[in-house]
């Protein structure tokens, strides 16, 4: 068992609190600038690192205004009707991956069209930092004691109570999900990276990523605490998994298109 009592507050200048969480995200974008560059120059796109940093840009604009959008529609709908200026209201929390992923996608669409270069081209660059970044994301999580697991008895699982920096946390020994999510990122970045230089499809990669967050976030939603305003759906799937499954699908899908169209091309070569 471990004692969660960490302050999620870095460093306070007066009235300015910077949160760990906050440095995480920072970091995880400064790694994607360094690993897309990195990737631009070894698939020999046609982008400078300016163009690299423009397109982060469109990427923080994308993924902040879509995960928020989608959690206030599918996470808490009538706390924000009843309170509407709280949607811009970021810095309170509420940010929800999926919305996040839509945002992006249409962000890197955006760019792609500005740039005249194909989406999957850069799609298929971009999910290996992502992958990367979301794993820190996790940390900042579980530094902020927020995310926790489901009450459990194993050895490691993590007691909330004894925290003194934040407030309405859980009684009872929980499961560490945010470690699990934060580990599950890894082991895609790690499948991502390693398949990078092979001879795959266009889009491939892309596709790769979508199918195996959304298998690997149902999986790990089991061990999570479901959102207390909404709770169990149908008394045991959470909304995350609702969300996240038919990703695995789509994923699925895709994939299995890329390999239909591969031995239909090869049945014709061999005409």
């Amino acid at each position: 068992m471990y004692d969660h009592n960490i302050n999620p507050v870095f460093l306070e200048l007066g009235p300015i609190q910077i949160r760990y969480y906050g440095l995480f995200y920072a970091l995880g974008f400064v790694i994607a600038y360094f690993l897309i560059a990195y990737l631009v120059k070894r698939k020999e796109l046609a982008l400078t690192k300016d163009d690299v940093a423009d397109f982060l840009v469109y990427e923080i604009v994308g993924i902040v205004a879509g995960a928020r959008l989608a959690y206030v529609i599918f996470y808490n709908p009538l706390f924000y009707v009843e309170n509407i200026f709280e949607i811009l209201a970021v810095w309170h929390g509420g940010l929800s991956f999926h919305g996040g992923l839509i945002g992006a996608i249409i962000a890197a669409y955006l760019f792609c069209k500005k740039k005249k270069m194909e989406f999957y081209d850069l799609a298929d660059i971009v999910v290996i930092p992502v992958a990367l970044a979301l794993s820190l994301g996790r940390i900042g999580n579980f530094i902020n004691a927020e995310l926790y697991g489901r009450l459990t008895d194993v050895s490691w699982c993590i007691d909330y109570s004894k925290n003194k920096f934040v407030e309405n946390l859980p009684d009872g020994c929980r499961h560490p999900s945010q470690i699990y999510e934060s580990f599950k990122n890894v082991i895609i970045f790690g499948i991502l990276w390693i398949i990078k230089d092979k001879k795959l499809p266009k889009g491939f990669m892309f596709w790769s990523f979508v199918a195996l967050y959304g298998l690997f976030r149902t999986i790990v939603e089991f061990f999570r605490q479901p959102d207390e305003q909404i709770g169990f759906i149908l008394n045991y799937f959470t909304i995350g998994q609702l969300l996240s499954f038919p990703l695995f699908l789509l994923g699925a899908y895709m994939l299995f298109r890329f390999k239909q169209e591969k031995q239909i091309i090869h049945q014709w070569l061999k005409r």
